[in-house]
């Protein structure tokens, strides 16, 4: 694997015209390098004040309509979504020496793609997001671990999936590409909505 030195430059006649369809080649490089779980994302959101959090999450899904993460709906980050719809996504894949920065709204996914995506998870998976109130205060851990022994003993194969999780799409209106370079002098190219498809500019390191 060439370090990101040995990288060459980052041009613009070198990138796909659609954002989506570069960033399925970068993901595909980073995946075929070995890097550990490159799904993995900072998800940045912010209240109704403009107070930010971040936090790294999976993005479990990218296609036409963005890039798509699974939550519960009553979490900070959801009840933040709720109320801002906006958000920010990072991934970095340092041993490539690259980042992808996507922003833009976001929209909930339909509540079959979201029992779809949480009955694919394993079973323990499932049990944990069932027994956790996420983001809210708890005594200890051993009440959840009793939580989840008893859902466990209680439920059946099939395990139901609550009202309050499911899925986000975020549905990007700018992606930035980042790729390093010697001394500093970093490739960067921003797409942008414009006239119905897409504009690529260059930025400064």
């Amino acid at each position: 694997m060439p370090t990101p030195s040995e990288l060459p430059p980052l041009c613009e006649s070198d990138v796909d015209p659609d954002p989506i369809r570069q960033f399925r080649t970068w993901f595909e490089a980073a995946a075929g390098a070995g890097i550990d779980q490159p799904e993995a994302a900072a998800l940045a959101t912010a209240d109704a004040d403009g107070a930010p959090s971040v936090r790294m999450v999976l993005v479990k899904g990218v296609d036409e309509r963005g890039f798509t993460f699974f939550t519960n709906y009553a979490s900070r980050k959801g009840r933040e979504l709720q109320v801002n719809p906006r958000a920010a996504l990072a991934f970095y894949w340092g041993p490539l020496g690259r980042q992808v920065r996507v922003s833009g709204p976001v929209a909930r996914t339909s509540r079959e793609e979201s029992v779809a995506y949480a009955r694919s998870r394993p079973r323990g998976s499932q049990l944990s997001a069932l027994a956790s109130p996420q983001s809210e205060v708890i005594g200890s851990r051993e009440q959840l671990e009793l939580r989840v022994a008893e859902l466990d003993a209680s439920l059946g194969d099939e395990l139901p999936v609550h009202e309050s999780w499911g899925g986000f799409v975020l549905a990007p209106t700018a992606v930035e590409l980042w790729q390093q370079r010697p001394d500093r002098l970093h490739d960067r190219l921003l797409y942008t909505r414009a006239d119905g498809g897409w504009r690529i500019d260059r930025l400064a390191p």
